[in-house]
């Protein structure tokens, strides 16, 4: 019974060590399995995986794009610039090491405060930024105090340089810091220290002048620390742009206009469209915005009343006073009114209930077409504008580019605003009334125009072409190659000829004609000689009252309720190259403030020739890649 017994337990043990070694090796074959699995099938992901960790890909800023003038001048280029860092792991006492730092430097509290707080925030083998923009002076101390300041070291970086200043600040704009809503999920944008163009031509040709970013590959540890470096690729540098400007005439210009409080001037080569110069003061100095402008700084910019961050060349808004009157004779010649017919002056026109007057109190007499213009008599314009109405002298404006963005490769251009009878009923819920068209004969009322307007509505007046402005001529991609096209073949503004030849020939008179209103501003220089238009716009309403003591003079009166001081022209008159737009607000006369200008600047011109410049090695596909 016994030995039963045992012999039952004996097969019973049996069973359970085979299920149990069964069990056994069913675990083990599944962990096998799954190793097999892990390092045979799935090796290659987790290979790939395992050197992710070990290998970062980082990005590196490529330097930006040059900016040079015609004729090769640098205006906007990178340079050297220098930071001081701070490793907290390698730095035992770091209060100790900000007290020998500010003995250096200077640190102030908030600085110190947010050396302290992101050492903290951060792993402390990553560098702290405690001072950026060094200069070789403080390099040098740092230096020369490295054995004192532990875990302190000097990084080199490019920061943007811009040559001249205020004098091109307009044109070129600058670069800044990346804003949160400029964010496009380009990687680039989101390194640190990336700048991007904000305004003028860094803004509208910044992709191309961004270039296409670097890489380097770093091995890591665990923690992210940097092993060593395994690959660097430093990238496309940005393209380098060369702009229609020549820079000693821009400097020039804007020294012309630097006594007056506020001013503008556009030149242009008739033949391209080429921008040679293009001044507005007062301006800025964009280096200002490199480094980031402080507070203080931009707030005194914001509340200047004088606006210097506008480009008033290309976003002021005047009356143009009598300089339009070209347009509205063009106008009335189309109407079928001879330029020879004779208006008489004598000094007011009635008009219903209304006088209109002219500037010269007593009259001019008898006008005819070209009378009118040289002497600027309003009566004379007053009667021809009835004639050929407000609808056609809105036609003719709009042909000359005024009312309208003329094309500037530039941010920022204002459309200006040439009145038509559906304008005022739509934005003012008003008719148009007779009066109103006299006004705006005389370059007054509603109309308003940009000093660049000014300046193409010139040089189609000149070229009886389309002439459209341009401020960038191409990028340069190598040494070799050729200039941008010099004539550009522009589409003819469907206008007479003989009509033309009336107004030229009547600002030819203006300028080189005894009596001509800019007579004594002439260019007397044989074969340099200047056509052009003086204007005077009004800021503020003359009453009835101050007409009968006498109007008061413009040296009289406070600075902002002086006239506007306008003169458009083109030079040389016989065979026309180069146009001018000046403005000078609340300078007075036309002829006093503005011509003289306008005179020195295209003398100046004409001196320089940009035209026989040699030629500058430019892509030869002269496209220009906008963003």
């Amino acid at each position: 019974m016994a030995r039963h017994e045992d012999q039952a337990r004996f097969k019973s043990f049996t069973r359970r060590s085979l299920l149990l070694a069964g069990g056994q090796g069913v675990l083990l074959s599944a962990l096998v399995g799954r190793m097999y699995y892990l390092q045979v099938l799935e090796s290659d992901r987790y290979k790939t995986l395992a050197e992710d960790n070990r290998i970062n890909l980082r990005l590196l800023a490529p330097p930006r794009g040059r900016i040079v003038d015609r004729y090769g001048e640098p205006l906007a280029v990178n340079q050297q610039d220098y930071r001081l860092v701070l490793v907290r792991e390698e730095t035992p006492e770091l209060e100790r090491t900000l007290n020998a730092i500010a003995r250096i430097i200077e640190l102030s509290d908030k600085e110190r405060a947010r050396i302290l707080r992101e050492s903290k925030a951060r792993r402390a083998f990553v560098p702290v930024t405690v001072a950026d923009n060094l200069t070789w002076d403080q390099v040098s101390r740092v230096e020369v105090n490295a054995p004192d300041l532990p875990g302190v070291s000097i990084e080199v970086g490019r920061s943007r340089l811009y040559h001249h200043g205020s004098t091109m600040a307009h044109i070129l704009g600058y670069v800044a810091a990346v804003s949160e809503k400029e964010l496009t999920g380009e990687p680039l944008l989101e390194l640190p220290d990336f700048r991007i163009g904000k305004n003028g031509v860094e803004r509208r040709y910044d992709l191309a002048l961004r270039g296409a970013a670097g890489t380097s590959q770093v091995e890591v540890n665990a923690l992210g620390r940097v092993i060593r470096q395994l690959s660097r690729d430093e990238g496309r540098p940005g393209q380098e742009l060369v702009l229609s400007l020549d820079a000693e005439l821009q400097r020039f210009a804007h020294a012309q206009l630097a006594p007056h409080k506020s001013a503008s001037a556009v030149v242009m080569d008739i033949t391209n469209g080429d921008v040679l110069a293009l001044a507005s003061t007062p301006s800025y100095d964009s280096n200002a915005f490199t480094g980031g402008i402080s507070s203080k700084d931009w707030h005194a910019l914001t509340s200047d009343p004088l606006s210097p961050l506008t480009n008033k060349a290309i976003a002021g808004a005047y009356a143009p006073g009598s300089t339009f009157k070209m347009i509205v004779a063009l106008a009335a010649l189309e109407a079928g009114v001879s330029p020879d017919q004779k208006v008489f002056c004598p000094g007011v026109m009635k008009l219903g209930r209304s006088k209109f007057h002219c500037w010269k109190k007593h009259g001019h007499g008898w006008m005819d077409m070209t009378d009118g213009i040289k002497h600027s008599c309003d009566v004379y314009f007053y009667e021809i504008s009835r004639r050929a109405g407000i609808d056609r002298i809105s036609d003719m404006a709009k042909r000359f580019g005024l009312g309208q963005q003329v094309g500037i490769d530039l941010p920022g251009e204002r459309p200006g605003l040439v009145p038509t009878r559906e304008w005022k009923l739509g934005a003012i819920g008003e008719s148009w009334q007779g009066g109103e068209t006299l006004v705006t004969a005389i370059g007054q009322g509603f109309i308003l125009t940009t000093p660049l307007q000014l300046a193409v509505m010139t040089a189609r007046l000149a070229s009886g072409r389309a002439v459209v402005p341009r401020v960038a001529r191409g990028f340069r991609e190598s040494q070799e190659g050729e200039l941008a096209p010099g004539p550009v073949d522009f589409a003819p503004l469907d206008i007479p000829e003989r009509h033309m030849d009336i107004v030229r020939k009547a600002m030819d008179a203006v300028t080189n004609q005894k009596r001509g209103t800019a007579y004594k501003r002439r260019i007397d220089v044989e074969g340099w000689e200047m056509a052009g238009k003086t204007g005077t716009a009004q800021v503020r309403r003359i009453t009835l009252a101050e007409r009968q003591v006498g109007v008061k003079k413009n040296k009289d009166l406070p600075w902002r309720f002086r006239d506007h001081a306008l003169f458009v022209g083109f030079a040389p008159v016989h065979k026309p190259r180069y146009c001018c737009a000046v403005v000078v607000e609340h300078g007075g006369g036309g002829s006093t403030a503005a011509a003289p200008i306008a005179r020195d600047i295209l003398t100046e011109t004409q001196r320089r020739d940009p035209a026989s410049a040699p030629a500058l090695p430019i892509a030869a596909s002269g496209q220009i890649e906008e963003t």
